[in-house]
């Protein structure tokens, strides 16, 4: 997506549903929703509500984790 939507305006019909597209192709290729809000210039609830609605199965939140942690291997 080259060009950036200007902050605000309605994405709807067809735009939105390429939109949506792309976003989701994105998505599963690794981009981070705060990343495609970047790139689009919309913001991260508009970019989460677009994969939402384009049944996209988003990915937990990284970082640290608290579990167990590994024996120690002799």
């Amino acid at each position: 997506m080259a060009e950036t939507l200007k902050k605000g305006s309605r994405v709807t019909g067809t735009a939105r549903e390429k939109l949506a597209e792309d976003l989701k192709r994105k998505y599963e290729s690794g981009a981070s929703i705060r990343a495609l809000a970047e790139e689009t210039g919309r913001s991260y609830g508009f970019v989460h509500r677009m994969l939402s609605e384009a049944d996209v199965t988003l990915r937990g939140r990284g970082g640290a984790t608290r579990g167990k942690k590994a024996a120690p291997t002799p």
